[in-house]
This record gives structure tokens, sequence and C-alpha cells, in this order.
């Protein structure tokens, strides 16, 4: 336990054993470390039980007694002070071998050891067992010989003033270690800390204070007027106190600097003579509080600003109620001004039959503290009375006592005026809402028809284009086996039934696609009362003489564009349609007149269009549909017919035609009263396209040269097949990349043939657009069972585009591309070898590019895409970060934004784009009614939202156009 020495062979642990007087060595935390054998007999404890332990867990006691906390303050002073301290006598009962215990009474020192440090690293206590001389003492009796001498009494009388003083002491010690505010004893000029609570070494952060000067113990404050300060309370004699002064503190060896708010008063001491021997320092630390009152008032500047910037009334009220601030906007109505005084007034503006009861209101949201909540009429300046909503709301203290009320009024003069409508209503308020239920019900309904038309249109793309490629690889293979077995009655008339099939597989597949929404149309201008006289013989002989056939056509009826063959097919499903339901005999009225279909309606009805549109109805005289088939009418694979009789997809296709062509369709039924189908296609302001007839003539082939680009073998192999037997001279490729190395290898091509959808890195829509780059002369045609966006935009085919569809037959393929090339050589070579129409100077204006800034990703995408078919080119950017990197380099004729951008404002977007476009167009397309900072800011316009695809693309035309000009 001790380092033993040399000195004259002494063993030091032996010598600590020996001493008849009990020790006991603890560290700082109290652990007893050591302890000799007259401690183990006084304790009647064995070293093993003791060594390790916390002393007050070897020798229990309640902390809030009077000997365990007498004990454990004198520990607490010694690891404070460095200074011996003692314990008269204190009682301490001990537990005895059998496990009871026995009250002992002891007199105690405890000596600090310090370590090199200067801290105390061990406490030796030392123990007096003076139980038989307090018992002794207690047990004389009262009228006994005295049988103490007069130095005895003495000595008690001594140690009676001790005992006292060190309690008053102690006493005076725990009051000063727990007081809240932070506390010191400076002695001397050189301000040497005597003593210091808890909560002033909390407040500097350190615990090594005493007995070291002020300048010594406290470096870090040097500079900042403290230590001047001390100097002169100590010198004048006259005390100094200071309210929320700032001191910056480096609170330990490692911390950062921190700044702290402190309330002090530095006190000069005295002693007896009136001399100054040091200083008394107290104070609190209210850094808390004054960062909760610059909070509070940060709050206020805040509620100030936001209270004006708002368009309602905004006041505060005093906690009894009395009227103190208003914001602007309720001044300018009321006309009072802000002096507390004059807003008091408020109450001669309050119309005279709502005065009572807002009176009784406020009274009783102030008694009781409950939130304020009326109407009433409130005059303006100008003499009007208008309705307001008055609410308002207590603030409460920490302490839960009202301090202040915030309200508002809110102008409701408009709902009032609506409530007085609704009230002269009310008679028919019950049929309104059965009527809006049936109309909401209508719209779920119609709203669940299209998704499911969506999910099958969604399945239907997704196998099409496979499936396509099958129908494809049989026809043409059944076609080329044709040739091997002419002749062959039996085999002719199965390849004819094979034929046949993989025909109706075409058609169903066409049929999916059509009600998916997912065909090309190529839309013409039409007038559909010259179809429909054209197609008269047509729907007659399909029909049968049975029924009767009526044909109306409204005079001055509109033009549509539409694809005409879709029409056509649709108009027959129609008519084939009532014929079943008329079971063969009955009157078939076909009528077209002009509609036009306004807000109303398109409220009522999901996914139209308010406008003029080209209306076609077919009505039958059959049998009706119930209600429960009506509401499935259009649901593809629904059908009423027997098995084998129908696939269910006539109506769908049809549906699907329609809208896919910007129109909308309607049907009405009723049982035993026939049907009818109304059909709106929207209205063509051109004239009237002049339609090509196919004359269907001979099949014939060539020796041009054709590139083949086909992803899949075997659909790649048949039509190379076909062509190479139509005469052709035929190149083949498995993908874009391939069919480019070939165009580029100079070999003379006369025409690409290529699939739309294929792996790899290029586009077939970039393949064609490098091949008509690199070969002007040469011609292009797509196929595909299913088309995607590249050549296919809003439903239609890109303007030029042609397109074979899968599966074709050998005929179909033969004409379409003898019709490419014979067209191709009308027009003649150019000067320079190419084919060409007009020279440059004659051609169309170039394409207007547009960058778009829009963080709503569905308006940027639907935005982009109408745009596009107005033939523009459009750059999209989600951010304007994304912006400024799309117009690094590139040529942008316009920008058209947003103003609410989630990394920077509209307008600040434009600014940093015009340094290096100082000329570039603007269109802010936003939902405000007005761009802060744009005024008088040339070449910019304003969109609102919701805004018309029409109007912007107009703006743009116009802005562009002028500054090309």
């Amino acid at each position: 336990m001790f380092r033993r020495t040399g000195l004259s062979g002494l063993d030091l642990d032996h010598l600590f054993n020996l001493s008849p007087n009990p020790y006991v060595i603890v560290d700082p935390q109290l652990v007893m470390v050591g302890m000799n054998d007259a401690y183990l007999a006084a304790t009647m404890q064995t070293r093993e039980a003791l060594l390790g332990r916390g002393i007050f867990d070897a020798f229990p006691s309640d902390p809030d007694s009077g000997h365990g906390r007498m004990l454990r303050q004198s520990f607490a002073k010694v690891l404070q002070t460095r200074q011996v301290d003692h314990l008269p006598i204190i009682p301490y009962p001990i537990a005895k071998p059998d496990g009871s215990m026995e009250e002992r009474f002891w007199s105690a020192t405890h000596t600090p050891i310090l370590g090199e440090d200067g801290q105390v690293r061990l406490i030796l206590q030392h123990t007096v067992d003076v139980t038989e001389l307090h018992m002794l003492r207690q047990a004389a009796p009262q009228n006994a010989w005295k049988i103490e001498t007069d130095v005895l009494r003495r000595a008690d009388a001594v140690q009676g003033e001790n005992l006292a003083l060190g309690r008053e002491r102690e006493y005076l010690r725990g009051l000063f270690e727990q007081a809240p505010g932070f506390m010191a004893v400076l002695r001397g000029p050189t301000h040497v800390f005597e003593i210091a609570n808890a909560a002033y070494l909390a407040l500097v952060g350190r615990s090594d204070l005493i007995g070291k000067p002020v300048r010594e113990a406290l470096p870090d404050i040097s500079g900042q007027g403290f230590f001047e300060l001390l100097d002169q309370v100590y010198r004048t004699g006259q005390p100094y106190s200071a309210h929320g002064a700032i001191v910056s503190l480096q609170r330990g060896p490692d911390a950062e600097r921190e700044n702290r708010f402190l309330d002090f008063i530095y006190q000069p001491l005295r002693d007896g003579s009136g001399e100054i021997i040091g200083t008394f320092v107290q104070g609190h630390d209210v850094t808390d509080l004054k960062r909760a009152q610059d909070a509070a008032s940060e709050s206020e500047n805040r509620f100030q600003t936001l209270a004006q910037s708002l368009p309602n009334h905004v006041w505060t009220a005093t906690a009894e109620g009395t009227l103190d601030w208003a914001n602007l906007a309720m001044r300018d109505y009321s006309g009072l001004p802000e002096t507390p005084e004059e807003l008091s007034r408020i109450r001669d503006l309050v119309h005279h039959d709502d005065l009572s009861v807002v009176a009784t209101t406020w009274a009783t949201s102030i008694k009781t503290g409950d939130a304020y909540h009326t109407e009433m009429r409130l005059r303006c300046r100008e003499g009007n009375y208008r309705w307001f909503l008055s609410r308002a709301v207590p603030i409460r203290n920490a302490r839960g006592d009202i301090v202040r009320w915030v309200g508002t009024n809110t102008d409701i003069e408009e709902q009032k005026k609506t409530v007085s409508r609704l009230e002269n209503l009310a008679n028919t308020l019950e049929t309104r809402v059965e009527e809006r239920t049936a109309e909401l019900l209508r719209t779920q309904e119609v709203l669940r028809q299209s998704q499911k038309m969506e999910a099958i249109g969604n399945l239907a793309g997704g196998i099409a284009h496979d499936f396509n490629n099958l129908l494809q690889v049989i026809t043409g293979n059944l076609q080329l086996l044709a040739k091997d077995l002419a002749g062959n009655e039996a085999a002719e008339r199965r390849l004819s039934s094979a034929l046949s099939g993989a025909s109706r597989g075409a058609r169903l597949a066409s049929q999916l696609l059509s009600f998916g929404r997912r065909q090309p149309l190529a839309p013409k201008v039409l007038n559909l009362g010259r179809l429909v006289r054209e197609m008269d013989h047509l729907i007659r002989r399909s029909l049968g003489e049975a029924i009767e056939i009526d044909t109306i056509v409204g005079g001055g009826l509109w033009n549509t564009l539409v694809d005409p063959s879709n029409v056509e097919n649709a108009l027959l499903n129609l008519a084939i349609n009532a014929r079943d339901a008329m079971d063969g005999r009955g009157r078939l009225t076909i009528e077209l007149g002009n509609a036009y279909l306004d807000d109303r309606y398109a409220q009522n009805a999901f996914d139209v269009e308010p406008g003029q549109y080209v209306m076609l109805a077919v009505s039958d005289t059959g049998c009706g549909m119930p209600p429960e088939v009506l509401s499935r009418a259009f649901d593809p694979f629904f059908t009423t017919k027997p098995e084998g009789k129908g696939t269910g997809l006539g109506l769908s296709m049809v549906y699907g035609f329609v809208k896919q062509s910007g129109g909308h369709i309607n049907i009405y039924s009723e049982l035993g009263s026939g049907t009818t189908v109304r059909i709106y296609l929207p209205r063509s302001m051109e004239a009237e396209d002049m339609l090509a007839e196919d004359s269907g003539g001979p099949v014939a082939g060539g020796t041009e040269t054709i590139l083949v680009v086909e992803d899949d073998e075997a659909v790649r192999d048949i039509t190379v097949s076909l062509l190479s037997e139509l005469g052709y001279k035929v190149l083949k490729a498995r993908d874009a990349d391939s069919g480019l190395a070939i165009i580029e290898s100079g070999v003379p091509i006369d025409l690409l043939f290529t699939d739309v959808v294929m792996p790899g890195r290029l586009k077939s829509s970039e393949l064609a657009r490098k091949a008509k780059e690199r070969r002007p002369d040469i011609e292009v045609l797509f196929t595909s069972g299913y088309t995607e966006n590249s050549i296919v935009h809003g439903g239609r085919l890109d303007p030029g585009v042609n397109l074979l569809s899968k599966p074709y037959a050998r005929e179909t393929l033969a004409r379409k591309i003898r019709m490419l090339l014979d067209k191709a050589r009308l027009r003649g070579p150019s000067s320079d070898g190419a084919t060409t129409v007009s020279s440059a100077s004659s051609g169309p204006p170039p394409s207007i590019r547009v960058l778009l800034c829009e963080d709503e990703a569905l308006i940027r995408i639907s935005t982009a895409d109408y745009l596009q078919d107005f033939g523009m080119t459009v750059v999209e950017a989600g951010t304007a970060r994304e912006a400024l990197e799309a117009v690094d380099g590139a040529a942008i004729d316009i920008l058209v934004t947003d103003v609410h951008l989630p990394d920077m404002n509209g307008l600040d977007l434009l600014r940093r784009m015009r340094d290096t476009h100082p000329d570039l167009p603007v269109i802010f397309a936003t939902g405000d009614m007005h761009v802060p900072g744009s005024e008088g800011l040339a070449k910019a316009k304003l969109v609102t939202k919701p805004y018309d695809y029409d109007v912007l693309a107009r703006r743009i035309r116009e802005m562009v156009g002028d500054i090309r000009r």
C-alpha cells in the first residue's frame, strides 16, 4: 500500500498496521484503497470485505441524516479546499459480525494526500472511537457527585462551542454551495480565491481556483475589464454592479470560447477595523434569459412583418381586451390611425345590429380565456359595411397567464352572399344534391372505364410487337410457300386457311391497339357527310334488305381532322352491332350534324374538352340494353352474343379510336327502346383533303437496292426473301448501328426499310435521320407491330413518315415500296445527285427551339408534347440548374419558365441566361398574376396557369418571329 523506503530499515506498511489508532485511505471517489488492523478491529470487518468498495457502500447511511450529511460534507470540503477537516463527534452505526447494527460515536480527522499536480490524490481518515466516553457522560446521574475537574468542564465547553460553530459553519457552507447564483470570496489586493461555490465553478468551467489570484486562475477573461473593476472596488471601497454584461469564457482547456451574459455585483469586504480585506462576488448567469428576450424580440419583429404583408386584418389586444395594434390592411380599411387611443374606436365601426353579440362574445373570451370567434359587419372608410369573420387566440406566459390576444378579421362578404343565395335555393337543394351525386357517380364510372381501358391498352402495347412479329413470320412464309405449292389444290386450301387465320390474328392485334389508343393514326381533314354517302352501299350490303337505313346530314356540316379508315371501321362496327340488336329487321338512322359541347357538359363528363365538334350518331330500333349491360358496353371482351359470335372488341375499338382522335363518345339505351351511339370528333377549320384512292393494282417489283434493318431474325429472313423474290437487291442488318455502318460504307441504297422498336444504342428514328443526312435521295419506310413516340406523337404519325404496320401481306409490302420508289424517281435527282423537291430558300422556316423549365413533371411533359406537336424543338429542364446546363453552348430561341423553381427564382434564372444571351425572350408560365421585379423587363410576357396550349404556342411564335425579323 505504501512505498517501502530504506529509512533505518523500517517497513512503513508494518508500522501503518501496528498503529493503535484506526486509519483508512480512500480515493477521490471515496473508494477504500487501504486500512490498518486497528480500523478493521474497530469496524469489526475484514480487509477482503472492504478493499475496493465505496465507504458509504460498506457502511451505509441515510444521505439526509445528520451524521451521513456531516461525513459527506467533510470529504467534499477536503476535495475542494485541499485542507485538513475535523469532525469532533458524530454518531455512526457499525454492522456486527452477526449482522445487527451497533450504535457507535466517533471523532474523525480527514487529511488530504496531494499528488505532484497539487490535486487531492487520496484522503487519510483518522478515526477515534469515543463511544464509551460519550456513554459515560450520558449515563452520569443528574445529582451524582461531580466526576469532572474544572479542566474537563472547560474542555467540554470548548468542545461544545466547536461543535456549534462547526454545525453553523457547515450549515452556512451548505447554503453557500446550494445557492442558485454564483458566489466567490476573493482575499487581498491580488484577489486570491478563498472560496467559490459550485455555481461559480460551473460558470468558469474550472475546479482549481482556490488559493490562486484571479488573474492566474482566469487568464481567459483578461482584457475584458473585469480585473480592472475588481481593482477599482478594492481600492475605492465602492461596490460595482452590472446587468447583462457579456463575458467571453473558455470553459475548459480544449473548449471553444463562448459568450455568456451576467448580472453581478462586486462587494468590498472589511475587517473589524474597517479595512478592506477582500471582495465578495455574487451574481447570476442570465444567458438563457437574454437569448429568450432576443428571440422574443425577433419573433415580435417577424410577427409584425408577416402581419403587415397579409391582406387580412391583423390586430392585437391587451390581456384585458383593449385593442392596441392593427396592421396596415385594417387601418386602410377602417381609416383609423395607429395610436392605441384611436384604435379603441373600432367599436364605433361595428354594425349596430351586431354590436351586442360582438361585445358579449369578446367579454366571455376575456373572462374564460377561450378563443374568440364571431361574425360581424364592419364599416369601411367610405361608409359601406362588409361581413368579416373575426377570430382571436390568447398568448400565455410560462405560468399560463394571458399576456396578449392576437386576432384576425377575414372578409367573408362573398361567402355571405353565397350563403344567402343558397338559402333561397333551399327548397331545391336536395334535388340538386341528388343530381350532383348522380353526376359524380357517372364521372367515377367513366373514370373507372378509362382506367380499365388504359390498363388493357398497356397490356396490348407490351405484347403487340412480338405478336405481330410472329404473325409476320407466319404470313411471309405462307406466301412464299404458296409459289412452291402452286397447282396442289389441297395444299392451296390449307395455305388459304392458314393465311385467313393469320389475318384474323392481325385484325385482333389491330383491335387491341385501337381500343388501347396505341394505333398510329394518319388523320386527314374530312367532311363526314361525303364519307358516309360513299359508304352507303357497303353499309346496306352488310345489314341486309330487311333493315331500313335513313341518313340525315345537317346543313353546313363542318370538317373534322380524323383518320378516314378508322372512321369507316367505327361506323361499320356500330351498324353491325345495331343489326344484331334488331335481329336483322328494323330501322337504322345515321345522323350527322354540328355540335357544341359547353363547359357545363364538359364538367359533368370525363376527359372532354369544351368546344366545337362534328357529331356522328347511329340509332337503332332494337332491343336496347338494361342498365347493367349499358354500364359495361365499352368494356373490352364484354359481349352479350353467344360464344364464338363476337370478341367484345367492337365498341371498345370505337371508344379507343374516338378518344385517341381527341373526341368524345356517348351511348344512350333503354330496354325495348333501341340504342343511340353518338361520336363527337373535333372540328377542323382547314379545307378538306383530297384522298387518293388505292387502286390495288398489280404487284410489281424492281431492281433497286433496299436495306432491311430488323432485329428479329425470322422476320428479317422472311422480309429479305419476299423482297428478293420481287427482284430487288437486298442488304440486311440486325440493328440500327449495323444499318448505319452499311449506309456509311458508300454502297448505293435506294430505300431503307427499318423496324421501329429495336435494341441497341441507336434508335430507328435516329438511323433514318442520319441516313437522310448522308443520302438525301434515300427513301425511308418504317414497319412495326407497335409504335412508340419516336415516330408517333399525340397518337399521330409525324409529318412525312411512312409506316407499314405488321403483319403485312406480300402484295401490301410490294405496293408500298414500289409507290415510294416511283415517287422518288418522279422527283428526279438534284444537281448534286440528291433527290429533292425544292431549294433550301423555299423550304420551311427553321424550327423554334424552346427551353422549357418547369419543376412539375406532369405539366412539363404535357406542355413539351403539345409544343412538339406544333413543330417546335423543346429542351426540358426540371430545375434552374438543369436549364443553365442545357443552354450552355446551345442555341435557344426562347425561355418558357415557371417563377417558383426549387433552386432559383425564374426571374433570376432569366438574368443568368441573359448574361450570355442578352436578347433571349422569355415567357413566365406561372400561377401568379404578376412577377415581382419584372416591371420594365424587355422581351417578356406572362401566361398564367392553367394556360391554354394554343395561347402559349401563339405567344412563342409571335415573340420569336419578332426577334427573327
